[in-house]
């Protein structure tokens, strides 16, 4: 891999016009008025590379280059089947299977990186490109593990480069239209938020696959399993299907997770967790003997995650998240008839405050609020709109390019709404559920012989500052896994 890059912090348009001033001898700079309407000049351009561009990494990629407001200068798949769409797409940007060696051959060339792989290369893959000193764009959850998270947010403040991790929610003004009520004191101290999932919405909770399959030609199998332990080939792990797996992916709570928790995460300032507990569902294919599947992520969970006072929330919150399927009930102050979150009450949050309730879909669509003496509050039309609100995603992609060329902590970078410094500890919180999660299905042989002791069934308590678990030891593998062969994360 290409040696690490020390990043000033200077904007490439920035450095490019400093350029141009110091050789005004040697070369004429047309005014862009004189090219024309609509001319963008070189410099004003973004020259980006996708890494994962199948699936959402095919939106993420096309969000950012914004109808060729930036340049796609390179794209980088594993799966050239899956990468197809986007390769037509853009038949100038340069063809990659290893992200190392596009780094290697194209890196002085490329501003920015968008990261839209399996969850569990998200990590490698955006420290490679922050230690180039190249500005990252990754999908949630930014990474399969804790320290991972904690490790992109101290690196994106080290490389001095503009970070956003893709919860497009953030930016929504369903979100800001949130906060202002709280700040406004509307419901009050909220001791509770409720959060809930229809996901899985894939197979999950089911045994192991053992067939085989040969690899497809267009795959690099070795590179896609990556930093994960080994497994062969299967149509059951790929495409899409890694959600489910612990090796790969990170369940119903890492993938939406980071939608929904954002807006209550974001409107009472939450931060690290101080404990956490876990309840999950069991999968019966004999009778009276649960299937013991540690590999896979379970068909549902309860999670409880409480945090303490923050200055904007005196109280001491309680977080419950639900998936599967399932919801919270209708709390006071709702009436009996009103769906909660989305209009089929499949996804959403409510925090549940002292002078009343404060509900939202996905992505803080939809936001309303019920309070005590039965008042009922919607969104106005147009409220908290910006330059980017109308665009795809809410803007969420072209915010980021933006920022990336205005420069390290520019107004436009302080005014991410997603970027690494809110991100990673969003990330942790996520996370955490599933360390939860994880410990809860550890178990132990009794000495008789007779049926086994589950010791992580318990509430564990939270030390954030050191990322560990201080009550049960054994829930800390789950804070960092060991990565296969030569992969590191330095």
């Amino acid at each position: 891999m290409s040696k690490k890059v020390e990043n000033s912090g200077v904007s490439r348009r920035d450095f490019l016009q400093k350029s141009a001033a110091a050789a005004v001898g040697s070369f004429f700079i047309v005014p862009r008025h004189v090219l024309g309407k609509g001319y963008r000049a070189p410099s004003d351009k973004l020259n980006i590379a996708g890494i994962g561009i199948g699936g959402k990494g095919f939106s993420d990629t096309n969000n950012a280059w914004n109808n060729g407001a930036e340049n796609m200068v390179a794209l980088c798949d594993v799966d050239w089947i899956q990468g197809k769409r986007n390769f037509e797409k853009h038949p100038n940007a340069k063809k990659y299977k290893d992200f190392r060696r596009m780094f290697d051959e194209m890196g002085k060339s490329i501003d920015a990186v968008t990261v839209s792989t399996a969850d569990h290369q998200h990590a490698v893959i955006a420290m490679a490109a922050m230690q180039l000193g190249k500005h990252v764009y990754v999908q949630k959850p930014l990474t399969h593990d804790i320290y991972e998270a904690r490790m992109l947010t101290e690196a994106a403040r080290k490389y001095k480069v503009v970070t956003q991790m893709g919860n497009q929610g953030a930016s929504n003004p369903g979100q800001r239209q949130m906060v202002d009520w709280f700040n406004k004191g509307l419901i009050g101290n909220v001791k509770e938020v409720q959060i809930w999932t229809n996901r899985p919405v894939w197979p999950q909770g089911i045994p192991v696959p053992t067939s085989k399959a040969d690899v497809p030609q267009d795959i690099d199998w070795d590179l896609w399993v990556g930093t994960a332990d080994w497994v062969d080939y299967s149509p059951a792990w790929h495409p899409f299907k890694w959600r489910g797996w612990w090796n790969f992916g990170t369940g119903a709570l890492g993938d939406m997770g980071c939608h929904l928790i954002d807006p209550p995460f974001r409107v009472l300032g939450l931060g690290y967790p101080t404990e956490v507990e876990a309840s999950v569902g069991q999968v019966f294919l004999k009778d009276w003997t649960p299937e013991y599947i540690p590999e896979g992520c379970p068909p549902s969970s309860r999670v409880q995650l409480k945090f303490p006072a923050t200055a904007k929330n005196k109280s001491e919150v309680t977080m419950v998240w639900h998936d599967g399927g399932l919801r919270p009930f209708h709390p006071e102050w709702i009436p009996a008839n009103e769906p909660l979150g989305e209009p089929d009450s499949s996804n959403g949050a409510m925090l549940i405050g002292d002078k009343g309730v404060m509900t939202c879909a996905t992505y803080g669509l939809d936001p309303k609020i019920y309070l005590k003496n039965g008042t009922k509050m919607e969104m106005p039309k147009g409220s908290f709109q910006n330059k980017y609100t109308t665009m795809p995603e809410f803007g969420h992609h072209v915010a980021w390019t933006d920022a990336c060329k205005a420069g390290f902590n520019s107004k436009e970078h302080k005014e991410l709404t997603s970027s690494f410094d809110y991100a990673g500890p969003l990330t942790e919180t996520v996370l955490m559920g599933n360390l939860a999660i994880r410990s809860y299905n550890l178990r132990t042989a009794n000495a008789d012989g007779k049926g086994f002791t589950y010791p992580g069934r318990k509430k564990m308590l939270w030390d954030g500052k050191s990322m560990k678990i201080t009550n049960f030891d054994d829930a800390n593998q789950f804070v960092k896994r060991e990565y296969r062969g030569n992969w590191k994360l330095v």
